[in-house]
């Protein structure tokens, strides 16, 4: 999944980077309000963490031109202050949470995995279909209840398939979730299909399971 960072402190912003990036969670950041919004506009995400307090345009400025663009991108407010009036204000101009500095990792990563479940229908970190299951918060896939172990890269691509299970995915968003600003669009799409081979391999499934959809992409079904 692909998370947008928009946060002025370097360093916090790149800890939350890579505490995600350790999830496997495709990560990328930006240290003003400014270019965090044209990033927003421009790049598909599957959630913002937006930090209030930004130089230029602050995150509730942020927060309010993205729902006017009608942009419903799940967004998790990062705020120093404890007053309720900006709790209230942010929740009121249209963000999904708010946790509030210091923080402790396992409560970022729980809001973090809730906001995407809310954002795809999913109320369980349980994603299930078939005899296939993974849990988004331990990264365990399970097939006939027999543990499978994945590489990063394959396990992001199982998570945004099972996510998006019985709708299709490009190969070119596949490449923009897994591999975020790394991607290369000469030769990605063929990363991509290596890496589909490999996943049927070790989660033995077959071609309709992962499903070819020829000129477009991949669906999962089961």
């Amino acid at each position: 999944m692909r998370i947008l960072i928009i946060e002025d402190e370097e360093a916090l912003a790149l800890r939350i980077q890579k505490i995600l990036q350790n999830e496997h969670y495709t990560a990328e950041v930006s240290f003003s309000g400014d270019k965090g919004l044209e990033q927003a506009l421009v790049e598909t995400y599957d959630l913002i963490i937006l930090d209030v307090m930004l130089p230029g345009l602050d995150g509730f400025q942020i927060l309010k031109e993205l729902r006017n663009e009608g942009i419903a991108i799940p967004v998790l407010l990062l705020t120093a202050k404890t007053r309720v009036e900006d709790k209230v204000s942010g929740l009121d101009l249209g963000a999904d949470d708010y946790l509030t500095k210091p923080f402790a990792v396992p409560e970022l990563l729980a809001r973090v995995r809730s906001l995407l479940r809310r954002a795809s229908d999913i109320k369980s970190s349980v994603l299930v279909i078939g005899d296939l299951q993974i849990d988004t918060a331990t990264h365990n896939v399970l097939r006939n209840n027999t543990e499978i172990n994945l590489t990063a890269k394959e396990y992001a691509i199982l998570e945004f398939l099972m996510y998006n299970q019985t709708h299709v995915v490009s190969r070119m968003s596949i490449a923009e979730h897994v591999w975020g600003d790394n991607l290369d669009l000469f030769t990605m799409t063929n990363f991509v299909d290596v890496h589909i081979k490999n996943l049927r391999k070790k989660i033995g499934a077959s071609k309709e399971m992962i499903k070819t959809v020829r000129g477009v992409g991949y669906m999962l079904r089961e």
